[in-house]
């Protein structure tokens, strides 16, 4: 309602020696956040997290995971890990695939007290339509495994993003909950383009591409946009910049799309949400290597509004000054918004601005402070 603000709990990083660690740090955090407010007797709970792509280290220790299932367990809940296969060529593009990279990272029931299920199956087929009231969709294309749970709970790493400045619990509940299917329909707002005078013709677009949309010829590339699904991978790994969104409200359309996929996950059940604003890399964890990070670390996150949750964040990283050498720092400023700086084509309001306009949470948010 016009007016309300949401609630966001916040703890710091410090710990007290024979006293308290972080994984207790985060288990206080989320407690005093409400998630016991939940009913989560012998209900199926899905913890939507991201398991990182092997050769990235900044993704979420499994520690953090383990805290957040134990709290789950001991309020009667049944929790269990889950991510989306990928879109593009990487260890996480089927379910086995992506369960050896989870494990690979560390993430197993032995070391999370949860199993791992992968949200849509085998070779990412397996989605559910859900029908829902968004302004450029009627319906998104969520994984079964995350659809069949009872509540959702977001685990989220902060970090930025090449296409949506930050990936947060928007992106990671509506990117990260879509199947194949899904994550094409989010990206299809605008294929990229190669600038010809920039390109060294490396091929390292092409060696990312599930689609061989990219093709060198004469030592230069180009993208055939009949296979190109718009995914925006060759941007990111293009060692030139050569490569470029074609319609300059792309990143906008794939953001508001991103709402509208939360929307879908979020929607008719109990959710709660939980950033962890550390190692903030200036690429997504679908990376196969990660950067050092732009600022320092910050702390936990908690609260039942991704969308409050979201912005507390992004205005918390705003507040930290820039590591030096980092990525952020040899950009150029253009703006007084870090992750506008580190990746100037992007625009992360236009995401939580468009998740409050169709309901899924309110940006206005008192931050409450966990000692």
């Amino acid at each position: 309602m016009i007016g309300e603000r949401s609630k966001v709990y916040f703890t710091n990083l410090r710990t007290k020696a024979m006293v308290n660690n972080l994984p207790m740090k985060l288990q206080k955090l989320i407690r005093k956040a409400g998630i016991d407010k939940i009913d989560f007797k012998r209900k199926f709970v899905a913890i939507k997290i991201h398991f990182g792509e092997p050769g990235n280290l900044s993704y979420l220790r499994p520690n953090y995971a383990k805290a957040v299932a134990d709290v789950i367990k001991e309020l009667g809940g049944k929790p269990y890990l889950t991510d989306s296969n990928t879109l593009y060529v990487g260890r996480r593009k089927d379910a086995l695939d992506h369960l050896e990279a989870a494990y690979e990272n560390g993430f197993s029931p032995f070391s999370t007290g949860c199993h791992i299920l992968i949200g849509d199956g085998l070779t990412g087929t397996n989605a559910v339509d859900v029908p829902i009231k968004g302004e450029l969709l009627s319906s998104a294309k969520i994984g079964t495994a995350i659809m069949d749970a009872d509540i959702i709970v977001s685990l989220t790493h902060f970090k930025g993003h090449e296409m949506t400045g930050f990936g947060g619990a928007l992106k990671n509940l509506g990117m990260g909950s879509g199947s194949r299917a899904g994550k094409m329909e989010m990206h299809n707002g605008g294929k990229p383009y190669v600038v010809t005078e920039k390109c060294i013709g490396c091929g390292k677009c092409y060696q990312i591409c599930a689609h061989a949309a990219p093709v060198i010829q004469n030592r230069k590339a180009h993208i055939d946009h009949i296979r190109c699904v718009g995914c925006g991978r060759c941007l990111a790994v293009c060692p030139a910049d050569a490569i470029e969104p074609s319609d300059p409200s792309s990143n906008v359309i794939l953001n508001k799309k991103i709402a509208e996929y939360s929307l879908a996950v979020v929607q008719n059940r109990p959710n709660f949400h939980i950033n962890l604003v550390i190692d903030v890399s200036p690429n997504c964890d679908c990376h196969s290597e990660n950067d050092l990070a732009i600022v320092p670390d910050v702390g936990f996150f908690a609260s039942f509004d991704p969308v409050a949750l979201d912005v507390a964040c992004a205005d918390a990283v705003n507040r930290m000054p820039v590591l030096p050498g980092s990525w952020l720092d040899e950009s150029e400023k253009i703006s007084d918004d870090h992750f506008v700086n580190a990746h100037h084509d992007t625009d992360w309001r236009s995401c939580v601005e468009h998740a409050e306009k169709i309901g899924v949470g309110r940006q206005a948010y008192d931050l409450i402070e966990v000692e």
